[in-house]
């Protein structure tokens, strides 16, 4: 007879679960894995505009000259807390909701390495799943274009998602490598942490203070930045007016280009985020828990 366990699942067992998951996930029919890469793609785009709502109008902006031109007066360490607890709702549904994300699926390589999937099968879940999520959060960026949310509380959530933007436009390539490999060990370490839940209020809990954490920090999260990039240059491109409403609020916009977000950002970014989780938490677990099972087996 099986043993009734409630208490949370042991970091072991917890390795045993990731690698069954990842058993799974790499085995999912192409169409269904596609359509939940989509839902992911969408869910991590609500958080990323919650926490850009959150976080309008707490950055002061200043003219050239150092004068103050508009801030709320919170400190930037509570308003990086509060953006952070905003987008822990975009993994909080892709693991309740049930959704395939690019950034936790780089834990596959926990059964990777096991050689319980192939190498064939764990590029084929990556690959699939990362055109999905970024469909989807250049589509939800279109919407909330469309929306025109931007404009609200005095154009302050469009200064916001711009001076965002402008800031992951301009990050050198071997820095926004370290933020997204520093990135993804916190959220592929949130999706860690789930696999000891018995409840959903367990796995709400355990996300929400490592992706806050992770936000706070001013970590880069690969398909965060898929919403967050395209956004801004959705209101350059198509809403000058509003842009040029703004005028010296906003600083360097010309350094905001899809050059910029493919080549500056997306790319080291993305190279990061599979070092991060897939080589730092996903295979040092692997190391720790189910290496020994390989070898007894081989």
């Amino acid at each position: 007879m099986n043993e009734l366990k409630i208490d949370a699942l042991l970091p072991a067992e917890m390795a045993e679960k990731a690698e069954s998951l990842g058993v799974r996930k790499a085995g999912m029919p192409a169409f269904t894995m596609f359509m939940l890469s989509l839902l992911a793609g969408a869910f991590i785009a609500l958080g990323a505009i919650f926490a850009t709502t959150l976080s309008s109008g707490s950055m002061p902006v200043t003219s050239p000259d150092g004068t103050l031109l508009y801030s709320t007066n919170l400190p930037y360490g509570i308003s990086r807390l509060l953006a952070g607890l905003a987008f822990s709702l975009g993994l909080i549904l892709v693991v309740v909701g049930g959704a395939e994300l690019f950034t936790g699926n780089n834990l596959i390589v926990m059964a990777w390495a096991n050689k319980k999937v192939s190498a064939y099968s764990l590029l084929r879940n990556w690959t699939i799943v990362y055109i999905g999520n970024f469909i989807a959060s250049i589509a939800t960026a279109g919407l909330m274009f469309l929306a025109m949310q931007y404009t609200y509380g005095s154009n302050a959530i469009g200064i916001t998602a711009l001076k965002i933007a402008i800031a992951k436009c301009n990050l050198g390539f071997t820095q926004a490598l370290a933020l997204g490999l520093l990135g993804n060990a916190l959220v592929c370490l949130a999706v860690w942490l789930t696999y000891s839940a018995r409840t959903t209020m367990d796995k709400i809990i355990a996300i929400i203070f490592p992706v806050t954490a992770f936000v706070a920090a001013g970590f880069e999260h690969s398909i965060a930045n898929m919403y967050f990039i395209p956004i801004a240059l959705f209101i350059k491109e198509f809403d000058p007016n509003f842009v040029t409403s703004l005028g010296n609020k906003i600083q360097h916009i010309e350094t905001l280009t899809w050059y910029a977000f493919f080549i500056k950002n997306l790319i080291p970014v993305t190279i990061g985020n599979i070092i991060g989780g897939g080589a730092f938490i996903g295979a040092i677990y692997w190391v720790i828990f189910l290496r020994d099972k390989k070898v007894e087996k081989s």
